[in-house]
């Protein structure tokens, strides 16, 4: 390959950086991981990125605290994921245990168990098998993908008739 179709990699400075970061970060919240992933990616050096991400911390661009609850809200309301494939999605981010707890705790119980029953009563009417324990079987197969917790789903499940 020639030196015209190279493709060179943009270094920034540590300025420029910073303001890029900030835009990255006012556009939607960010896990610390993320944002040290992408200054790395800008061609910083540890000191730099590390300084960067303090000075993000310190002017409220990065909270972690707040990145969890977006993602766990985000993840749960609009995905209708479960707790379980939230929480590896959080662990995924770096983010720490305390933060994931305080995070899926923030989910309503009642909500929790209400989304579960309609997904699984959606997903009982696109079922043809009328063996109930196969049903049985699929439905708790596709909540567990979603992220539920077993114990949730076979609560549900034998509250209702699926």
């Amino acid at each position: 390959m020639d030196d015209a179709h190279a493709h060179r990699k943009q270094v920034l400075t540590p300025a420029q950086a910073r303001s890029k970061a900030e835009s990255y970060c006012a556009y939607q919240e960010r896990s610390q991981q993320e944002v040290r992933d992408k200054l790395y990616s800008w061609g910083l050096h540890q000191t730099d990125v590390e300084a960067t991400i303090a000075g993000l911390i310190a002017d409220n661009f990065l909270n972690e605290e707040r990145f969890a609850m977006a993602y766990v809200s985000g993840k749960f309301n609009i995905k209708l994921w479960g707790k379980l494939k939230i929480k590896r999605g959080l662990i995924n981010k770096a983010v720490s245990k305390p933060l994931i707890i305080s995070a899926l705790n923030s989910i309503d119980d009642t909500q929790y168990r209400g989304t579960l029953r309609r997904l699984l009563q959606k997903k009982a009417a696109m079922l043809s098998t009328d063996n109930a324990y196969k049903r049985k079987h699929q439905l708790l197969q596709y909540a567990a993908g979603k992220g539920y917790e077993n114990s949730v789903i076979l609560e549900i499940l034998s509250d209702n008739e699926l």
